[in-house]
């Protein structure tokens, strides 16, 4: 069943539901409304047969002025002058009482009562004088006439029910379909997308549908599309990008195994070669492995406290043997921090800026690092006087594989780009930031910011 068969059901049901109850609390009032009406007509009746009754010295009804009474059309008229005994009844031919149960109630007692399949709306009253009871009265009316009132009137609510349950299908029907033509315009596209693999196509939204729930679907819809086809580009940049990577060193290894093979000889300088190649190849998979990793969500951190400050101290003294002789590195500030994250990130975070600052900074160059307290942030800048990267690279020096070539030149030795892209997802994941300025032939400056406390970071 189709979800617009399922909605114009839903609402054709509440819809007769509703209408339902209040025919039947109509029905219900009616009927209350007419027996009220019954039961004032016949105490009225019963009130004027007691005021013309008499009774004899010896508390006995006067039987001669009984059958003076006649009732009106409709009515009938019983008096006992005890639960087995009739003294009067108009119509004469009823011989049984209007209502048995009634006679023993010893009460004034409305009640429907039923004789020769005619139903009766029955009064019972006793009558008393000062010296004690002298019978019992028994006014009644016939309820044909409302019983076809209310038969009438159960037929004309059931025909009005069934008429609006078909014109609230109707319209239920009708108004499903509008509301839901977005949705089907949203199947139409989606299917239209599968069919081509085209998903650069937007499902159009008209301007009084921005506001709505169909509106909001469709622009998640829309989102959703989008972050789809940058997952996809990513994903075919990602591919082309790891191809060429593999490729250079792929190449040289296999040059090498050829060159042994051709001369049935190795050599230590090929050998080393091979196994410089082959470590490039593990850097690579491993970096890979590690974005794969925090793109899904799936990168464990060890959050610990621990001293910035000595973890600064530690990758400085580590740098250095890198920059030997060719590069100057200095501490310009020094504070002394404590924070709460992964030390072992970070560390490899400071790794990777001043890894490429030494790398990028040419012999004679000078690399100035700065730790500091930021109100709840720990700041750290690493400053170089490197060539600077141009304006056009610096929004893309994240991207992984990205390299500015102009401003940077690659070496055997350089990475594969990956680095800067890792050193980001680690500071985002201490819920922390990594900004770069940087002007050509002036240098480059990386800064840092990191919480020093946080109970967000995912553990």
């Amino acid at each position: 069943m189709s979800l617009q068969s399922k909605l114009t059901l839903l609402f054709t049901g509440l819809i007769g539901g509703v209408l339902a109850i209040l025919g039947l609390l109509v029905y219900g009032l009616v009927n209350a409304i007419l027996l009220d009406q019954i039961d004032q007509r016949i105490s009225l009746s019963a009130q004027r047969i007691i005021d013309g009754l008499s009774v004899t010295p010896e508390n006995q009804i006067i039987s001669e002025r009984i059958f003076d009474f006649l009732p009106v059309e409709n009515q009938y008229v019983q008096i006992w002058k005890n639960s087995n005994q009739l003294l009067f009844s108009k119509p004469s031919i009823y011989s049984a009482a209007l209502d048995e149960n009634g006679l023993r109630q010893g009460q004034i007692f409305y009640r429907n009562s039923n004789i020769e399949g005619t139903r009766l709306r029955v009064l019972t009253v006793p009558l008393e004088t000062s010296r004690g009871p002298v019978g019992i009265l028994q006014v009644a009316i016939d309820l044909t006439l409302v019983d076809i009132t209310l038969r009438t009137l159960a037929i004309v609510l059931v025909i009005l029910l069934i008429i609006a349950l078909i014109v609230a299908a109707i319209i239920s029907w009708i108004m499903t379909k509008q509301t839901l033509a977005p949705l089907m315009t949203v199947t139409e596209f989606a299917k239209e997308i599968t069919e081509t693999n085209d998903l650069s196509r937007r499902i159009p939204i008209e301007d009084q549908q921005k506001d709505d729930e169909v509106g909001q679907l469709i622009f998640a819809f829309n989102e959703t599309l989008g972050r789809l086809d940058q997952i996809l580009q990513s994903q075919k940049q990602l591919v082309t990008d790891i191809s060429h990577e593999l490729r250079t060193p792929l190449t040289v290894i296999k040059g090498e195994v050829g060159l042994m093979k051709k001369y049935k000889q190795y050599d230590l300088e090929s050998l080393v070669s091979i196994e410089n190649e082959v470590d490039r190849l593990s850097r690579l998979v491993g970096n890979l492995l590690f974005l794969s990793q925090a793109e899904a969500g799936e990168m464990p951190l060890d959050i610990k406290y621990f001293s910035l400050d000595e973890l600064l101290c530690e990758v400085f003294h580590h740098v250095q043997t890198l920059a030997a002789d060719r590069l100057a590195i200095s501490f310009e500030k020094m504070e002394q921090v404590e924070m709460q994250g992964d030390r072992d990130r970070i560390k490899q975070v400071l790794l990777n800026l001043l890894g490429n600052a030494i790398q990028y900074t040419p012999e004679g160059g000078k690399i100035i690092i700065e730790l500091a307290n930021d109100g709840d942030n720990a700041k750290i800048k690493i400053q170089d006087n490197g060539p600077g990267i141009a304006k056009k690279d610096l929004q893309k020096i994240f991207d992984r594989f990205y390299r500015g070539e102009k401003s940077r030149t690659r070496s055997h030795s350089s990475g594969f780009g990956l680095g800067l892209s890792i050193s980001q997802y680690i500071v985002n994941l201490h819920n922390g930031s990594i900004d770069v300025i940087s002007e050509i032939g002036e240098g480059t400056t990386f800064t840092v910011l990191l919480p020093r406390k946080t109970s967000s970071i995912p553990e």
